[in-house]
């Protein structure tokens, strides 16, 4: 049985190891003004389309404290219904049965369960799962990682740029192949503010 004096040291461990998870976890929320995916599919060898989703939310978790064992986790959404291709008629083609079916599916998510990045690398590849369409498939994005104080806003931003290629068959969308391609491009950049606590721990 433990003495009361081991316990309180026990106890003041704990403490001291809550304290630290929770300060040194910094959270950023994705600002969607500054947050557009884009993607890119050839289109019957022609030409290659672009569209992009017009709203994406989330939060992600950076751990940069350490320069050697900085860590970034993230739970990003993106609404499928504010796809914009530029033409209205194109993006109810795009919402449809044959390929986004937002009315079955209305969002995309891409988590990273946590990753710790590599010293000093220029471009991270960070692998991660994608919901598309009910289905979960790995996906690794190659990002680009800039963070520091915002030069118009008293807050700390985080910035990335992202790229990465999935097969949308992959993901049971195989409307049009093989003239509308299977392979899609996706280059997405992504801005999001540090959530800011007060004294007593709420945002």
């Amino acid at each position: 049985m433990k003495s009361p004096r081991i316990l309180k040291m026990l106890l003041q461990a704990s403490a001291l190891f809550t304290i630290a998870t929770t300060v040194y976890a910094e959270t950023y929320t994705v600002d969607s003004r500054h947050t557009f995916p884009v993607f890119e599919v050839e289109h019957f060898n022609f030409t290659i389309q672009r569209g992009r989703f017009n709203k994406t939310t989330g939060m992600i978790n950076y751990d940069q404290t350490n320069p050697k064992q900085r860590k970034v986790s993230a739970n990003i959404v993106i609404d499928t219904t504010s796809v914009d291709m530029g033409l209205e008629d194109w993006n109810k083609h795009m919402r449809g049965e044959n390929f986004l079916n937002t009315d079955k599916f209305p969002t995309m998510r891409f988590v990273i369960p946590e990753f710790q990045l590599p010293v000093e690398a220029k471009v991270y590849f960070i692998p991660g799962e994608l919901t598309l369409l009910g289905v979960t498939k790995p996906v690794t994005l190659a990002v680009m990682i800039s963070c520091g104080k915002h030069p118009m806003l008293p807050r700390e931003v985080c910035g990335a740029n992202i790229e990465a290629t999935i097969k949308r068959s992959d993901f049971g969308m195989n409307y049009g192949l093989p003239g509308i391609g299977d392979e899609v491009n996706i280059i997405a950049p992504v801005e999001a503010i540090k959530v800011v606590q007060d004294t007593k721990g709420k945002a």
